[in-house]
């Protein structure tokens, strides 16, 4: 019954948020429509990874769900790439990178602990992530350094050469994490936190409510429709934006990013709640990794095919940004285990950051 209400509220908010798509010049509305869509196909997402998950594994599933949840924002992101936005790009993937860092998985752990007492993971995986979450920073951090000491053409050089040792990284990291340390990595060292009567608890019988073929198929096509939506509020969202004042770099960094994270948010918040905190870590830290170590090299391939190549010099706000979160879903996560107090921490740090950008000009 559930998911027939999901089914029928995702019907109207789609026909009504293409309506005022093409049918009204009001921006307000287009933006507001193309939000409530937007949040519904988010919902059937993190069911449709959920069950995916339930077939897969924690892990692949987490995996499965960072990958479709950044391919709306890698098609936004293409799109301001395409019209020469760079420094909105660059502040929607700093922004990605902490919302899913610091937002994504500080409510997974609130409402996650809220409801267990302690949670708990993998801590192997917990320190390969701290590792390639710095390797991120460092990454970001190299060309800023060096700008002043090097011409636009040299600035270019090593943009691509950043761009291109992260891509392979990236790929050695998912050879690693599911290929040849799968084991390892894998769900028998999950853990098993405690239920809310103090015992283990995985919901291992419970059923998803829909076969691996079906769930599959639910979550291409939300996918396809949350990446539709996305454009659509983003044709509106800079037009609002301006509307009330807001700066080039939050509307990047905070509303964009927040906007195109939803997936993630909704479907880490749901298995986090059903305690497999493991593929909720595995959504927020594996979207913030795949976002610098893919979407964002990525994104400086695909500019040169535009004529007119991006870098990768991102500001002092941006870097500072991306660092604070960083050390701070490190520190959290570096043990493995999480509580609900943990989460207020990683959310306080996003609305710190949050005022910082809203208020510099």
């Amino acid at each position: 019954m559930k998911n027939q209400w999901l089914f029928a509220l995702i019907a109207v908010t789609t026909l009504l948020s293409a309506g005022t798509h093409y049918l009204s010049e009001n921006e307000s509305i287009r933006f507001a429509s193309a939000s409530l869509s937007l949040l519904f196909w988010a919902a059937l997402m993190g069911k449709a990874t959920e069950a995916v998950a339930h077939y897969a594994g924690e892990r692949l599933g987490g995996f499965l769900n960072a990958t479709f949840g950044n391919a709306a924002e890698l098609i936004i992101a293409i799109f301001l790439v395409k019209e020469g936005y760079f420094d909105m790009v660059k502040a929607s993937i700093t922004g990605s990178i902490i919302g899913n860092m610091l937002l994504v998985l500080g409510l997974s752990l609130l409402f996650g602990g809220l409801r267990y007492k302690i949670q708990s993971f993998n801590p192997m995986l917990a320190g390969h992530n701290a590792s390639l979450m710095l390797l991120s920073v460092i990454a970001l951090f190299i060309p800023a350094a060096f700008l002043n000491e090097l011409d636009a053409g040299e600035i270019e050089l090593l943009s691509l050469i950043i761009s291109g040792v992260l891509i392979l990284c990236y790929f050695l990291w998912l050879l690693f994490s599911l290929g040849t340390h799968r084991k390892e990595l894998g769900e028998s060292l999950d853990g098993l936190p405690d239920s809310p009567e103090g015992g283990a608890s995985r919901d291992e019988g419970e059923s998803p409510g829909w076969s691996r073929g079906v769930s599959i198929l639910l979550l291409i096509i939300s996918t396809v429709f949350v990446a539709i939506q996305s454009e659509w509020l983003v044709g509106s969202v800079e037009a609002v934006a301006h509307a009330l004042g807001w700066s080039e770099l939050f509307i990047g960094a905070f509303l964009i990013a927040i906007i195109g994270n939803a997936a993630e948010h909704s479907a880490a918040i749901f298995l986090a709640l059903k305690n497999r905190i493991g593929a909720a870590v595995e959504i927020a830290i594996g979207s913030s990794l795949q976002v610098a170590l893919f979407v964002a090299p990525m994104l400086i391939f695909i500019s040169l095919l535009f004529g007119e190549p991006m870098d990768l010099v991102f500001t002092g706000y941006e870097l500072a940004a991306v660092a604070v979160a960083a050390f701070i879903a490190k520190s959290i996560s570096r043990d493995g285990s999480t509580n609900w107090y943990e989460g207020v921490l990683l959310l306080s740090v996003y609305i710190i950051l949050g005022t910082a950008f809203f208020v510099v000009d």
